[in-house]
């Protein structure tokens, strides 16, 4: 398994532009380490199709913009964002 920077380190030696299915038959068994499981770039980027990347930057975040919420922590979780109007919160702390 990796993380998602020795993942995409692999991206820069591909040439481009490259469509999704290019990449995908070049690094597609590419395990990615996530939070909660594991993806395999395939995985990440199949819904993408014929879309084309034309440097491997625009690849990269592609990647992390598809992968599943396996990559993310709690989901509907955030202890940042403010309380909606007219929902009652909590109380503010003072360290």
């Amino acid at each position: 398994m990796r993380q998602f920077t020795e993942a995409t380190e692999e991206f820069d030696a591909h040439n481009y532009p490259a469509t999704a299915q290019e990449i995908i038959d070049e690094h597609g068994d590419m395990v990615l380490d996530l939070p909660n499981g594991s993806e395999t770039v395939e995985e990440a980027l199949e819904p993408l199709g014929t879309t084309t990347f034309e440097d491997a930057e625009s690849a990269r975040l592609a990647l992390y913009s598809t992968v599943s919420s396996k990559a993310i922590g709690r989901k509907f979780y955030s202890d940042r964002d403010p309380t909606a109007v007219g929902e009652n919160g909590p109380e503010q702390v003072s360290f």
